[in-house]
């Protein structure tokens, strides 16, 4: 604990002088120039503190902006997503949203309508199945196991196309994990296809998706792949938005 202690007491001295040298820090702490180096090590290794080149001084590191974005990406999204959002429902011109996992469903956090849009219906704040929309196959490929394994206990039927097989649901998010984005064909609703891409944070976690959604007759499953290739652009726009600066 003394150890964890001390290595928060580096944090904070940083971050009051910007800049500081072992012996500085050393003597801050009260501990063996060797004690200070090893902690300052341990946080360097996890991105927390940098050395600044050819001075001898150490800052903080852009691990600290990942953990921060890790707690506030969430409340970010709605105001960092929706300009993207605009974005890709001009572009695409169908109705974007972006969902976030909720108890065990996709809740609609933000929402641009497409000009071609043929219905005003809004999913803003609406829960839904995550086994049966585009956003919440995307949640699932990235969740947890406990997320996964409750998900699984109840894939209830919407449409002829719904899956309610479980290893055929986990053979699909498979492959949404390798190709990087989801699709429905008609399984939430007859005559509904969507396409979502993953939101990352600070952390690299996935934390939300963003869809395109449309009418089965104009967003076709032909046209899924040239979709989710302008998705996945703005998907991870909105991911840098909110923190995540890749691997």
């Amino acid at each position: 604990m003394q150890s964890v202690d001390r290595a928060l007491a580096i944090l904070d001295i940083l971050a009051v002088r910007g800049e500081a040298g072992v012996t500085e820090i050393a003597a801050e702490l009260d501990v063996h120039k060797s004690t200070a180096f090893r902690l300052i090590g341990a946080l360097e290794q996890r991105r927390l503190v940098e050395q600044v080149a050819e001075r001898g001084k150490y800052r903080l590191g852009f691990g600290i902006v990942r953990l921060a974005g890790a707690t506030t990406a969430r409340l970010d999204l709605p105001r960092e997503s929706h300009p993207v959002c605009a974005r890709l429902a001009s572009e695409l011109d169908e109705t974007v949203n972006v969902a976030v996992m909720d108890s065990g469903q996709a809740t609609n956090i933000t929402q641009v309508y497409g000009t071609a849009a043929v219905t005003t219906r809004n999913w803003l704040g609406q829960r839904t199945p995550l086994h049966a929309t585009s956003s919440g196959k995307v949640l699932l490929a990235w969740a947890g196991e406990d997320d996964l394994t409750s998900a699984m206990d109840t894939l209830e039927r919407y449409t002829p196309a719904t899956i309610t097989s479980r290893s055929k649901l986990l053979s699909e998010l498979d492959m949404i994990r390798e190709r990087g984005w989801s699709s429905t064909n008609e399984e939430l609703e007859i005559g509904l296809n969507a396409i979502a891409a993953p939101i990352r944070g600070g952390s690299g976690d996935v934390i939300a998706a963003v869809s395109v959604s449309g009418p089965a007759y104009r967003l076709t499953v032909e046209s899924f792949t040239a979709v989710a290739e302008k998705l996945c652009v703005g998907a991870a726009e909105i991911s840098s938005r909110v923190g995540y600066f890749g691997e």
